[in-house]
């Protein structure tokens, strides 16, 4: 009776046993899985009309739930004003008919977190440059002001699968953006009043009124992600 008495704790311990066993090793086949990428393309609007590339790393830390991406962006955006800006960075004539250009060169780094089945919060890092561009035809002025700027990005990004691989992706959010330098010609503005050459006794409140340079943007997305490898 012995020998039954122990084959059965045996049989009751393996079986016990092999639940949280499989558990287990179930946990670190998930903790063990390959980081997977994802690139994407988006339109939308951020202060004008912009498209930008990105692309999205997931499950390149065992247990983080957070993905990482990198993008690249343009926007077309308003320039300023140019009567003002060639007042504040030029001279005050007045001739010659205004032609005008802005864009920026946007650079950002996130992290999403999930926060439903679909849905995910997303915050990170923006580096933004600007280039606004006043040509005035007849007048003889055809100048540019530009500056970079460092900003902080939140929102949220919904994912629509349309495939095995591919998504529909849409984001919705915000983009702050820190006052920095604006240099036109050989002028130059700073939100510390470290200015060169400035005209007359105008200040960095004058630069940032004349110009467009990104502050506070809306951002309101729409694009395809596609799922790469397996």
């Amino acid at each position: 009776m012995r020998w039954i008495t122990a084959l059965s704790g045996l049989l009751l311990a393996c079986l016990l046993g092999a639940p949280a066993k499989a558990q287990s090793i179930s946990s670190v086949n998930s903790l063990s899985r390959s980081p997977s990428f994802s690139v994407g393309g988006f339109l939308g609007y951020q202060r004008g009309l912009g498209f930008l590339l990105q692309g999205t790393v997931r499950d390149f830390a065992m247990g983080l739930p957070i993905q990482a991406r990198l993008r690249i962006g343009r926007t077309s955006v308003e320039p300023g004003d140019p009567a003002n800006a060639r007042r504040v960075f030029i001279n005050d004539a007045t001739n010659g008919t205004p032609e005008e250009a802005g864009r920026t060169w946007d650079f950002g780094l996130d992290g999403l977190y999930p926060i439903g089945a679909t849905t995910d919060f997303f915050g990170g890092l923006r580096y933004s440059r600007f280039k606004a561009n006043f040509n005035f035809v007849g007048g003889n002025e055809n100048f540019d002001i530009t500056s970079s700027h460092w900003g902080l990005a939140a929102g949220v990004e919904a994912s629509y699968p349309m495939g095995r691989k591919t998504s529909l992706i849409l984001v919705g959010g915000g983009e702050f953006f820190f006052s920095s330098r604006l240099t036109g010609h050989d002028t130059s503005y700073s939100p510390d009043g470290d200015n060169t050459n400035p005209r007359q006794d105008y200040s960095y409140s004058d630069a940032d009124k004349a110009v467009g340079q990104p502050t506070w943007r809306p951002v309101a997305l729409v694009g395809v992600s596609y799922r790469l490898g397996m």
